[in-house]
């Protein structure tokens, strides 16, 4: 095993390399896994202690495994697409050996007795998987705060807020941690915390990537600085597994055929959410700018209503607060205790959930899916802000910080989870703060590649996030 005094010298941009360059140096044997790795693990020292982005993180397994995927890349016979490619999953994730403490400290740690789909996927390709990323509380908060784990920060601004619960997979990212990283997402999960560190982040179709446990409006996602990385990595992320009974049937898609001729498309673009926070005037902007690319591009950008109502966001608080009081009502009083006061206080209101009321927030997520479907029928696709807010302390719950008004920022992302629809958060801006603004891209149901051109298209016209974050001076 390499120490740091025996490591090969490697130039630092080395750790900003796409999948596909990686694959080319790795087989021109101009790079290997293992000085990639080495040279990474650098580069996470230097920011790790300030924004707290992993969990189990496990450099000197690391190193065995990218040693390994030396030796099968200097034979030249790499496991799969992935093989040598440096990987975190979210905590929530399970991977073998491993406890899933679903962010809290309420939950008793316990090795997981397999790979959940995603974990097996990636590991059957030979990729590294380096440490789990950190969420908060049973994944129910946009946040980096967590009961369990240290307190997850934006990379942009460390007094900031990376957002959630994928909090510390979009740290991770953006911070430059290798190039990929695999979130959740059930109401924004992936693009929420996209949007707020700059990353491009990808719900696909439900069902694209399995999931394990699954659940109404659950997926997996991609989250990378590049947008290519995540269609890249769907190949492989998308091969069905028999433990999701929503999952896909096996596609046979193309996932780097990104290229889109926009003549002729209709492009919705939804400024006003219909509930929640109101739209900052900044982000307003960027997304305004980034619409008359698409329309310079040739598509016709069409004003957008709203598909959520407050009943519909209402509801959908209601069935989830009983969803995890149902979950947790039977924890010793100790451990009930130990959960995230936000989160343990929202949860409590689910005892007074009728069994009919909890029904009636449920018929709700039926009501969003059917409003989106309606305005699918008039468009091909749909732009609109990710999140409604700049950013918030890093030390808060959520963007409101009151757990009476817990889901006032998912009102442009949660639709499209219950719509079933894939959708993408990707960069189209700085505030005059300094702070990433995300753009939504949404498309129809199942249409995955869609979204990946369309997000390839404004990256193309942008030059992406050209300046990444810089670790803080400590």
């Amino acid at each position: 095993m390499s120490s740091r005094k025996e490591r090969p010298k490697t130039a630092a941009s080395d750790t900003n390399l796409t999948i596909r360059a990686l694959r080319r140096r790795f087989a021109d044997k101009s790079l290997s896994p293992l000085e990639y790795w080495l040279a990474l693990e650098d580069h996470i020292a230097a920011w790790e202690p300030s924004i707290s982005a992993l969990y189990l993180y496990d450099p000197e397994a690391a190193r065995v495994q990218a040693k390994a995927s030396t030796a099968r890349w200097a034979k030249g016979l790499p496991l799969g697409p992935l093989d040598g490619i440096p990987v975190t999953l979210k905590e929530l994730i399970a991977t073998k050996g491993q406890p899933v403490p679903f962010g809290t400290k309420a939950v008793e740690l316990k090795p997981a007795e397999a790979d959940a789909p995603a974990a097996a996927r990636l590991r059957e390709d030979g990729a590294v998987i380096f440490a789990k990323t950190t969420c908060p509380d049973y994944g129910m908060l946009s946040s980096g705060l967590s009961s369990f784990h240290p307190l997850s920060r934006n990379p942009w601004n460390i007094t900031q807020n990376p957002g959630g619960s994928s909090a510390g997979a979009a740290g991770a990212a953006a911070a430059g941690y290798g190039p990929l990283h695999i979130g959740t997402d059930i109401g924004g999960s992936v693009r929420l915390p996209a949007g707020w560190t700059g990353i491009f982040g990808f719900k696909p179709s439900h069902g694209r990537i399995p999931a394990d446990p699954y659940y109404v409006g659950r997926c997996l996602g991609p989250m990378t600085r590049r947008v290519e990385d995540a269609a890249y990595s769907m190949a492989t992320l998308s091969r069905p597994d028999w433990r999701d009974g929503t999952s896909l049937p096996p596609n046979d898609f193309n996932w780097m055929d990104l290229e889109i001729d926009m003549s002729g498309m209709k492009i919705g673009l939804m400024l006003d959410a219909g509930c929640g926070l109101a739209v900052d005037d900044e982000i307003g902007g960027a997304v305004e700018a980034a619409a008359k690319g698409f329309e310079k591009a040739g598509a016709t950008i069409i004003s957008a209503q709203p598909v959520l109502t407050r009943a519909m966001l209402d509801g959908l608080d209601s069935f989830w607060r009983a969803r995890l009081w149902s979950d947790i009502a039977g924890l010793e009083e100790k451990r009930r205790d130990s959960i995230l006061p936000y989160i343990g206080d929202w949860a409590k209101a689910g005892a007074d959930v009728s069994g009919v009321d909890a029904v009636r927030g449920f018929n709700q997520t039926i009501e969003m899916r059917r409003s989106c479907g309606q305005l699918f029928t008039m468009i091909d696709a749909l732009l609109s802000p990710t999140n409604p807010i700049i950013s918030y302390p890093a030390e808060w719950a959520s963007p409101t910080n009151d757990p009476a008004r817990p889901f006032e920022h998912i009102a442009f992302t949660v639709p499209w989870n219950m719509s079933e629809q894939p959708a993408a958060s990707i960069n189209c801006g700085f505030s005059r703060s300094g702070m990433p603004i995300g753009l939504q891209i949404v498309g129809p149901r199942f249409d995955d590649m869609r979204v990946l051109r369309l997000s390839r298209a404004l990256e193309d016209w942008t030059g992406g996030v050209s300046a990444w974050p810089q670790p803080p001076v400590t």
